[in-house]
């Protein structure tokens, strides 16, 4: 920071969002703020001034006239009421989006953007209604009907109201060799590995209503929850939340072509809503857990990102494929697949590339790490069952391990 440098975006510890605010800062020079309404949202302020006063930067502001002083009373309430100012503004334009959203939805069925539903494309429609949007070359969207993956959701549908269950639906899918939704169309499932269906994709089409030839809306909401409920200065985080039933926009007619009827779609929600009666309702966690290598990690048999969870008071990394997914399918895979995060994994995952970890014991096991594009491919011989390699075969009945844990690293003596 010795020389004069402009910033274009600015993001100054954990609680500050982007804004494309130019602000200029030096040791040798103040930092000026052109819009503080714009600036700083909420609270912000009184989190990242300390940063400012810690590099001894100045920040101007053109409604103080000169530097900010910290202990000056009338300065700290004229920034405060910026930051009120912009929060009361972000929410609404919130409200103004989301009411026009739902109009959209409700009157003309427009498509709001997203990927489409199994079992449909998604086709140009028109230029945009908006004539500045239309200029710029943007146009709207329809949904049309994707006849082999069409047949498919039908199926699915017959099934599930005959009596079969959504596992077994999965598993007559899969050995029939017919794609899953992420199989069936990759380029629009790159985060999904697709070696089999899983009952994660028979109930999201079962419960699907965009399948009944009516646009839906706000069957999702964004709530922002703290990071940490002890520490309030660390800010919130987004999570996507399900919104109940009654809360959801249907558009009044009929705006692309169905797939099912309403009849069958209504007998299929109230299997399911008998066969989901029971609810666990969770206690909210007082302190969060720390997944140091949450997103980094991937099963080397399976090819999917493994999961955090916390045992005997640390923190673990799993993968649980085959309860999630279809066992008809090529992938030898144990029931549950531990990683336990220890110190010295961490110094020598810090020093060496991501690596295939070799078979621990009687029980195989495969972690890798890294991006998707470093990560092998996995394959049944790439992954052989456990007892391929002289360990006892397991009893019938259980055609894989119950666990297989990666191997812990050894200390290093010094």
């Amino acid at each position: 920071m010795d020389q004069r440098t402009t910033i274009g975006c600015v993001a100054l510890g954990r609680m500050a969002r982007r804004f494309e605010v130019p602000i200029a800062f030096s040791r040798a020079e103040p930092g000026v703020v052109g819009e503080p309404q714009r600036a700083f949202y909420g609270n912000q302020f009184g989190n990242t001034f300390p940063l400012f006063e810690h590099w001894d930067v100045p920040l101007w502001v053109p409604e103080v006239g000169g530097p900010i002083d910290s202990v000056n009373e009338a300065h700290d309430m004229i920034m405060s009421t910026f930051g009120s100012f912009s929060k009361g503004e972000r929410n609404r334009i919130k409200t103004r989006v989301r009411t026009t959203m739902a109009a959209l939805a409700q009157t003309q069925g427009r498509f709001l953007g997203g990927r489409p539903p199994y079992g449909y494309l998604l086709i140009d429609a028109r230029p945009h209604a908006n004539p500045a949007k239309a200029a710029d070359g943007k146009r709207l969207h329809v949904l049309a009907i994707d006849e082999e993956a069409a047949e498919v959701v039908q199926r699915i549908f017959i099934e599930f109201l005959a009596g079969y269950g959504i596992y077994a639906i999965a598993e007559r899918l899969t050995a029939e060799g017919i794609a899953c939704p992420s199989a069936h169309d990759p380029g629009r499932n790159r985060h999904r590995c697709g070696p089999a269906w899983s009952k994660g994709a028979v109930r999201a089409i079962l419960a699907n209503p965009r399948y009944t030839g009516r646009q839906v809306w706000n069957r999702q909401r964004k709530d922002e929850v703290l990071i940490d409920i002890t520490d309030v200065a660390l800010g919130h985080l987004t999570k996507m939340r399900w919104n109940e039933a009654d809360k959801w926009i249907y558009s009044n007619e009929i705006v692309h072509p169905p797939i099912i009827d309403d009849q069958r779609f209504q007998q299929a929600q109230q299997l399911l809503a008998a066969k989901n009666a029971r609810h666990v309702v969770r206690r909210p966690r007082t302190s969060p857990r720390a997944y140091v290598l949450r997103g980094v990690l991937f099963c080397g048999i399976c090819n999917r990102r493994m999961q955090g969870t916390w045992n005997n008071g640390q923190p673990y990394y799993r993968c649980t494929f085959p309860s999630e997914y279809a066992h008809t399918n090529q992938i030898h895979h144990p029931r549950t697949v531990y990683l336990p995060r220890s110190r010295t994994w961490l110094r020598r995952g810090r020093r060496s590339r991501p690596r295939r970890w070799p078979a621990s014991g009687t029980r195989s096991s495969s972690v890798t790490g890294g991006s998707p594009s470093t990560r092998p491919h996995s394959t049944a011989e790439a992954a052989p069952p456990s007892w391929a390699n002289g360990s006892p075969k397991p009893r019938p009945g259980n055609s894989r391990p119950k666990h297989a844990y990666a191997p812990r690293s050894a200390p290093r003596r010094t």
